[in-house]
């Protein structure tokens, strides 16, 4: 017997249509949706997945939905590949990626929102030294992080800090277009995957022949596109691309796998010379649960940084970066999710969810809460300081002098330490030229002498041979005539 259905079930399910599920996402700062048979719509809110009031979907009525939204080619593309991925607008609304694809033979997708008007670097709260990476003029910035950690987003920021204040041409290959870049001082070129292109790798490649001055690649999903972004980051260009990895190191453990064995020395090689840095992304949730922050881990090119890369060090970049906080502002992950605790943006419960080494992280935050309360045992962690009582901000000011002068006597001490090295180095070279000097005069005296013996021996075997002639000639004479009696003897006669 056949189910019927009331009109209030008819009314409901009527009331899920694409656009409209959409729009309640987008009301309520949903950051995606997911629809799937035999369950109603779910929101990731805040990180979590949370399911719509309402009737599930038939499989017969999701498969209507979801084909309605793609044209002609996107579903010869879904026919082909069992999955399309597009971009989706609802006017005055948003846009948003969409990922149709099949599961257990049904058609299920993801829909991600993507804002008509996304937040600057500066809303977003990012470091200040991400602004600078607008204004390289080659090299390679990888901006990597989970799936939804903000990686789109924060490209599509320095993309506008680009186009805000420098002329040049920008083109990024993307699958598919996700935030709409408009020209400003710079002029931009969007190409989508499977529109206007049919690769990756083959958009950037023909991209090399576009004039452009920075490119930014969606995704880097395979050994050609990776190979071919290498080779225009060394060419000239500044290239701008997404991974997904967790961390710098892994980051960089990733591109060099994406080779064969025998090409990691070279690779190695290429990355020590056009990384310009690696920005590591991860959301989490405010204290105040008003939404999602980023913590954000950054490495910068430095010499310490490439010869780690360039040697396959890669396991000690980690504390390199660490190190590297005051000249270079890099910083890692641990210090970031504490910089979020001590500002009271994140809990320190969150942050060591989050942290991929909480042992250290909570050393970090044990070490600076020691400080700000003025306990008298290490490890005693007090309340984190009110933001209301200057008196103690105003002692961790002085913490933060004491440590300034001496990271400055440090700084000295290495200048004047180079300079001896320095000093040192040229007197060696002095020396080194002085015993090169000696040794050739030497040289010289010991072939005058050797030549002055050989002449010494020659004339003492000429004189050798005369004096012998000589004596020879005194026996014939003496011998030659006898000496009568009576007379003298000898040469000579009377």
């Amino acid at each position: 017997m056949s189910t019927v259905e009331t009109p209030a079930m008819e009314t409901a399910r009527a009331a899920f249509k694409l656009d409209d599920l959409l729009r309640f996402m987008v009301q309520q700062e949903a950051s995606d949706l997911h629809l799937k048979p035999m369950r109603p719509p779910l929101l990731r809110l805040k990180g979590k997945l949370v399911p719509l009031k309402g009737p599930p979907f038939k499989p017969a009525d999701l498969d209507a939905m979801l084909k309605g939204a793609l044209n002609a080619r996107q579903l010869e593309q879904l026919d082909r590949n069992l999955a399309c991925e597009f971009g989706y607008s609802v006017p005055g609304v948003s846009r948003f990626r969409g990922t149709i694809f099949f599961q257990r033979g049904t058609l299920a997708a993801v829909f991600r929102r993507v804002p008509f008007v996304f937040p600057s670097l500066d809303d977003w709260g990012m470091p200040d030294v991400l602004k600078e990476l607008a204004d390289l003029r080659q090299g390679l910035v990888l901006i990597t992080g989970p799936t939804g950690s903000g990686k789109s987003s924060t490209l599509a920021a320095i993309m506008n800090e680009v186009i805000a204040k420098r002329l040049v041409h920008i083109v990024t290959i993307e699958d598919p277009i996700e935030f709409l870049l408009t020209d400003g001082m710079a002029a931009v070129t969007q190409r989508e995957v499977g529109a206007d292109t049919t690769s990756f790798a083959d958009a950037l490649r023909n991209a090399l022949r576009q004039d452009p001055d920075v490119i930014m690649v969606g995704e880097n999903r395979d050994l050609a596109t990776m190979s071919t972004t290498l080779t225009a980051a060394e060419t000239g260009h500044v290239v701008f691309t997404t991974l997904h990895t967790n961390s710098a190191p892994q980051t960089i453990d990733r591109v060099i796998d994406m080779f064969p064995a025998e090409q990691h020395r070279q690779v190695r090689q290429q990355l020590a010379e056009v990384l310009k840095a690696v920005v590591s992304l991860q959301l989490v949730e405010r204290a105040d649960g008003k939404g999602m922050v980023a913590a954000v881990e950054v490495l910068r090119d430095s010499p310490r940084i490439g010869k780690l890369i360039r040697e396959g060090n890669i396991g000690e970049l980690a504390e390199e970066v660490e190190r590297s906080v005051s000249y270079y502002r890099m910083q890692s992950m641990n210090q970031s999710l504490a910089a979020l605790v001590i500002h009271n943006v994140v809990s320190k419960e969150t942050a060591m969810e989050i942290s991929g080494n909480p042992g250290d992280l909570d050393l970090m935050l044990r070490k600076f809460f020691f400080a700000a309360q003025g306990t008298d045992a290490p490890g005693e962690e007090g309340a984190m300081p009110s933001n209301a009582d200057y008196s103690r901000i105003h002692k961790l000011l002085e913490v933060e002098k004491l440590y300034d002068d001496l990271q400055e006597r440090v700084r000295q001490d290495l200048s004047e330490r180079d300079e001896r090295i320095a000093q040192l180095q040229a007197e060696l070279r002095a020396r080194y030229e002085a015993d090169a000097d000696r040794e050739s005069r030497e040289h010289q005296v010991e072939e005058e002498r050797e030549r002055l013996n050989r002449g010494f021996e020659a004339q003492r075997a000429e004189y050798d041979a005369k004096i012998e002639r000589l004596q020879a000639r005194i026996r014939e004479l003496t011998q030659a005539e006898p000496v009568p009696a009576g007379r003298g003897g000898g040469l000579f006669r009377r």
